[in-house]
């Protein structure tokens, strides 16, 4: 007699998943491979087109998460390039950057850890993070602020940095008086506040205006613009600390946690 087995268990039955979610799942991937590659763009039809836009629109509009998903990937990406095109130019410029015979280094020359300041004598946030900067110098013996004259807000400023270069040349011990009278006073920063600023730091007036035709301080201009430039920075102030570059007026608390981490390499110390 013949032996019957017993029937297995049946697999089970499996819906067929929507059509709109196989063909978003096809429909994506190509038109990822579209983007990627425009000579497969050209080999759509049409029809075809219009097909997968209709696809993917309509997958977005349910899964608007995506976008955002997208969007900050791609703000990361960016902002993990830019950070590494600014290391590069940190290091190539390293020496006009740090060590620059043209601006004026304040607090321990010999110090571990350089903040390097780009300000502009008509920017009100500028005059608040100069108690940062002599604060900062007062508590921690260690640190050195090389400053960068960065005029980027009119003429005036031009002017008032025009100034600034010609003291530094002229009397560069009595830099830090005339830079804290210029930037605090009333008014916008031109040259005539600037000649004034100097006069009243005790800087003979005559011997300034004198250096002002000197093609250094143009060149002293150029060589903070081009760095500025290859660092992206826009607006005033803004520091580089270390080897990170950190815009806007951060204040103190932050400016101080910012030369903790340069000091011991690493983010939390």
């Amino acid at each position: 007699p013949r032996v019957r087995r017993a029937p297995g268990p049946r697999a089970p039955r499996m819906s067929p998943p929507p059509a709109s979610l196989l063909a978003t799942a096809v429909a994506v991937p190509l038109l990822v491979q579209a983007v990627s590659s425009p000579a497969m763009a050209q080999d759509f039809s049409a029809a075809q087109k219009d097909a997968l836009g209709v696809i993917i629109r309509d997958y977005l509009l349910k899964n608007p998460e995506v976008i955002e998903e997208a969007i900050q990937a791609l703000e990361k990406k960016k902002a993990e390039e830019s950070a590494s095109a600014q290391k590069a130019i940190i290091s190539e410029k390293s020496g006009v950057l740090f060590n620059p015979p043209r601006q004026v280094v304040l607090g321990n020359p010999k110090g571990d850890v350089t903040v390097v300041e780009f300000f502009d004598y008509n920017c009100g946030y500028c005059k608040r993070a100069l108690s940062d900067m002599m604060n900062i110098i007062n508590e921690d013996k260690k640190v050195r602020f090389v400053l960068k004259e960065f005029p980027v807000l009119g003429q005036g400023s031009v002017e008032a940095a025009q100034v600034a270069v010609a003291v530094n040349r002229v009397a560069p011990d009595k830099y830090l008086d005339f830079h804290t009278k210029l930037l605090l006073g009333r008014g916008e920063a031109n040259k005539a506040r600037a000649l004034e600023a100097a006069a009243e730091a005790g800087i003979d007036r005559k011997k300034v205006e004198t250096e002002l035709s000197n093609p250094e301080v143009a060149s002293a201009l150029e060589e903070v613009y081009a760095l500025a430039n290859g660092l992206g920075l826009t607006g005033t102030p803004s520091y580089v600390v270390g080897q990170t570059v950190v815009p806007g007026a951060i204040g103190h608390d932050r400016l101080k946690k910012q030369i903790a981490e340069a000091r011991c390499g690493q983010t939390t110390c």
